[in-house]
């Protein structure tokens, strides 16, 4: 093939392609017309001798040539836009954009108050969409179409940037009247009903099964190292949920520190420490390679790792493997 007749519009058609999987769709991302889109596939089949993309009952599938054509694709125009890129950096206070972004409720509730009051201050053109982790995948992390993802992950691509914003403990939420808390004691703890509260990593969920202690989480880890086993009467995704039900009834809600404090203020509720020792959760930050070098999308990763650092008061332990936030690097 000689280089000099490949026409690079051809390769952020087949990116577009490849990332969508739909002609329309790819035509839509790009502003153009469906018949254009068309007419580009049908020059990039000449161009790689291949169909590329075939109808199948799922859509349109890449060949086993795509699939080894998309990273390389994605490479090359990621270095083309790196390159092309202007030297002025990102200048917030004149930004107008949309950043999406995928983060729990407990993030969301924590993290981004603090981070809202700053955006309105320096970029107050810049919109936030938060997104749930069942609104997105790895997929659409990778491709670049969320912003950054920002979660407690069990597993993550190795391909994925990240950073650690803080650790939390762990706290129980429970009635103000609830008949334990003069004996909050493990037999008690125990012998109560409780709520369950996670939703780590991303992706559509589902269902919960009570006896799949490793899947639960942290607190039931805890207790199985004990060979104990809490009677979990209610499983949740949201810890706002989770601590209304705690409001109202007689359950207990074991949630992260950060979360629970934020019921610190309402009488109708006692926060006590939990009976075991629970070990700490971490909240990490991702992001695609593709929007590693995105000089907007390193300032909002930067203030938002900012203020997670000021809103946990200190530093992450060394042997966390935490980044140097003095290193130029870390934001390139």
């Amino acid at each position: 093939m000689n280089v000099n007749r490949v026409d690079l519009n051809l390769l952020v058609y087949l990116d577009a392609l490849l990332r969508e999987r739909n002609v329309t769709q790819a035509a839509n991302q790009l502003n153009l017309s469906q018949p254009a889109m068309s007419n580009g596939l049908r020059r990039l089949r000449e161009l790689f001798d291949d169909p590329l993309l075939v109808r199948t009952s799922e859509g349109m599938t890449p060949t086993e040539r795509a699939l080894e054509l998309e990273p390389v694709v994605r490479e090359v125009l990621t270095s083309i836009d790196r390159a092309v890129q202007p030297r002025s950096e990102f200048e917030p206070g004149d930004a107008q954009r949309v950043f999406r972004i995928m983060a729990s409720d407990y993030a969301e509730a924590t993290l981004f108050p603090t981070v809202l009051v700053k955006l309105r201050e320096l970029a107050p053109g810049i919109t936030l969409d938060i997104m749930t982790p069942s609104d997105v995948s790895f997929l659409d992390v990778e491709r670049g179409k969320v912003d950054m993802v920002i979660n407690r992950f069990d597993s993550m691509p190795q391909s994925f940037h990240q950073i650690h914003l803080w650790n939390d403990t762990f706290t129980c939420v429970l009635n103000a009247n609830h008949p334990l808390l003069d004996e909050f004691t493990l037999q008690n703890y125990l012998s109560s009903d409780h709520v369950w509260v996670s939703k780590t990593g991303m992706g559509v969920g589902v269902g919960v099964n009570p006896d799949d202690v490793q899947r639960l989480g942290w607190v039931d880890s805890a207790l199985d190292k004990l060979g104990e086993k809490r009677q979990i009467r209610v499983f949740t995704r949201h810890y706002q949920a989770a601590m209304t039900l705690a409001e109202q009834n007689d359950l207990i809600v074991t949630i992260p520190t950060r979360a629970a404090q934020l019921k610190r203020d309402n009488p109708r509720v006692v926060l006590r420490d939990p009976p075991l020792e629970i070990p700490p959760l971490e909240l990490k930050m991702a992001w695609s390679p593709l929007l590693q070098h995105n000089p907007a999308n390193r300032w909002l990763r930067k203030l938002i790792t900012d203020t997670a650092r000021e809103l946990d008061g200190q530093a992450p332990p060394p042997d966390r493997g935490a980044p140097n936030l003095n290193s130029p690097k870390q934001w390139q």
